[in-house]
């Protein structure tokens, strides 16, 4: 059966899509990865039109409302990792993306106002007693805003990948071009982010 991890965040902008993306790539070396697109902009189903022959193969999928339990449970059947790019807010498919994963990952860009944002969605996976993890997506190096940023998520005592993501450009270049970062750029800063962030995932998979 497969690991199921839903990218989840109510505010628009965060880098969900892309970091679902890449993860999906990362995850592709050594397993099976299904893509299930349920965010109405469909940006996922977008990049993964682009991708070119020959490039690492991804299933993917776009179902929503009643469909979505039933074809997250043949997914789960026949793959070994799910990523669920979820709708930028709080609906009943998002609930059932959240219902349904092993793992849910919320990225939060450096401000408060993404990190409000995504109390909603934690809230949530406590409900639906799913593990929950944020990510810091897009950061600066360093700065006021991203450490006040981190100190607040200690204080509120949410849990977080010890990982960062930097606001880097490659990784918008290639998912311009249907690819991921370690396909364009494996030796890169941003692709060892991806791969620290896939082994945190790799350690809460068991």
């Amino acid at each position: 059966m497969a690991f199921v991890i839903t990218v989840a965040q109510q505010k628009g902008g965060a880098g969900k899509t892309m970091l679902a993306a890449n993860l999906a790539v990362a995850f592709a070396g050594s397993a099976r990865v299904a893509l299930l697109d349920i965010d109405p902009q469909r940006s996922l189903s977008r990049w993964h039109g682009l991708r070119k022959p020959g490039a690492v193969a991804l299933h993917l999928s776009e179902v929503s409302g009643w469909r979505l339990a039933a074809e997250l449970d043949r997914l789960r059947a026949s793959h070994d990792v799910v990523l669920i790019d979820s709708p930028p807010q709080i609906d009943t498919d998002a609930r059932l993306a959240i219902r349904g994963a092993d793992l849910v990952i919320v990225p939060v860009q450096p401000s408060l106002p993404d990190l409000w944002a995504a109390e909603g969605t934690l809230k949530l996976a406590v409900a639906e007693r799913r593990l929950a993890r944020i990510v810091l997506n897009r950061a600066p190096a360093s700065g006021k805003l991203r450490e006040r940023v981190m100190a607040e998520i200690r204080r509120e005592d949410h849990a977080m990948f010890a990982t960062v993501m930097g606001n880097r450009v490659g990784l918008a270049t290639a998912f311009a071009d249907g690819s991921s970062i370690l396909e364009t750029s494996p030796k890169s800063a941003a692709a060892q982010e991806i791969m620290a962030l896939l082994a945190e995932i790799e350690a809460l998979r068991g």
